[in-house]
């Protein structure tokens, strides 16, 4: 098995979420495009529920206080998806 290992920690600058993807800006200019089929709570929010987010810290991950959902930027990363189904 093999671990991720990061030489400094991501952070995000700005989160878009559409009806299909989570795109997030990354402080080093890349960008991560994600499913929203790997997060059930956003996937099922509305639109105006999935535009309520907030960056936690310097950006070290999203939280969207009304659905209850936190995302890591080093989860996604890792290619880690929600346990929910």
């Amino acid at each position: 098995m093999t671990t991720l290992t990061l030489e400094t920690e991501p952070l995000a600058t700005q989160v878009h979420v559409t009806h299909k993807k989570l795109i997030v800006d990354l402080v080093d200019g890349r960008s991560l495009l994600v499913s929203l089929s790997w997060y059930p709570r956003l996937q099922h929010a509305s639109d105006e529920e999935r535009q309520d987010w907030q960056l936690l810290g310097d950006g070290y991950a999203i939280e969207w206080p009304a659905l209850n959902e936190y995302i890591g930027i080093a989860d996604l990363l890792a290619s880690k998806q929600s346990e929910e189904s």
